[in-house]
């Protein structure tokens, strides 16, 4: 059933990351190994059919290889790799009313108990999941199917993650006052404005937290403290507008945030290795030779 999944990727995949006609579908399929990059994750379930991939996250890394689901619970700043090719994978994008209206209509109305922040959790992919995300994904053959269908086999993928090992991170996402809850909400704010000068006091004004309690939980959740989110934010966009053509180093400075360019240059160059635009450069070349 894996080896369907991955074809029936292959088959709807233009870009190494396909958005697709299904709501909160995307698609992800890479032949050749590229360098790590930098990504903006999303929560989100990834439902990898084939490959094995590789994510850090401040402190964090985790992996996951074919046959393997792995749920993020809030916006973070990831560096990913392929370790193993060819890499395919599902992409579900998560709509919390979605859980919420399905929970309610399951029963589930009360809150639980439930451990820790979140953050990143990685399980197997069972046979009815597997069986399910596949109908999804083939949807894409018969475009006339996916109004009427495709809501009602994302509520199936849905109830099937549930009563997964990822079914408690699942439910505590739905949570609106929880721990975890207010983590994703300053996470989200820092993604919102990164490029402006930010306290700990602010953020955790945010989340309702202490100052002490924001660090340790967003720590355990991103595996960084909220002020180095910020700058991974800062230049992971930096390198984005460098490579896309940005002719200074300084102007991407401003952009980002950064009132010196001599501290950009500096941060710039601990984080990637090289300074700003020769490290673009390289890219740029690297790209341009398609790889």
């Amino acid at each position: 059933m894996l080896d369907r999944l991955s074809a029936d990727i292959a088959r709807h995949t233009v870009e190494p990351w396909s958005e697709t006609a299904v709501p909160r579908l995307s698609l992800v399929a890479l032949d050749e190994l590229p360098d790590p990059i930098d990504l903006l994750y999303d929560p989100m379930v990834c439902f990898i059919a084939d490959g094995t991939k590789r994510a850090a996250a401040g402190e964090q890394s985790w992996t996951s290889t074919r046959g393997d689901m792995a749920f993020n619970t809030l916006r973070v700043p990831v560096t990913a790799s392929c370790e193993r090719l060819p890499y395919r994978s599902v992409v579900m994008r998560l709509d919390g009313r979605v859980i919420t209206e399905l929970l309610l209509e399951l029963g589930e109305s009360g809150h639980r108990p439930l451990p820790g922040p979140g953050g990143q959790v990685t399980a197997e992919m069972t046979p009815e999941l597997l069986d399910s995300v596949t109908r999804w994904v083939r949807l894409l053959d018969s475009p006339e199917d996916i109004g009427p269908l495709a809501a009602r086999i994302e509520s199936e993928i849905l109830y099937r993650l549930l009563k997964s090992p990822l079914g408690p991170a699942l439910r505590q996402f739905t949570v609106a006052d929880s721990g975890a809850a207010r983590i994703r909400a300053a996470a989200a704010w820092i993604c919102e404005h990164y490029t402006e000068p930010l306290s700990v006091d602010e953020i955790a004004a945010v989340a309702h937290m202490s100052t002490a309690t924001l660090h340790r939980r967003f720590k355990a959740a991103t595996g960084m403290s909220p002020l180095r989110f910020q700058k991974q934010l800062r230049l992971q966009e930096a390198r984005r507008l460098l490579t896309a053509g940005e002719t200074t180093a300084a102007s991407v400075a401003r952009a980002v945030g950064y009132v010196s360019a001599t501290q950009f240059s500096r941060e710039y160059r601990s984080w990637y290795g090289l300074p700003p635009m020769r490290d673009a450069g390289q890219l740029r070349g690297r790209l341009a030779q398609g790889g």
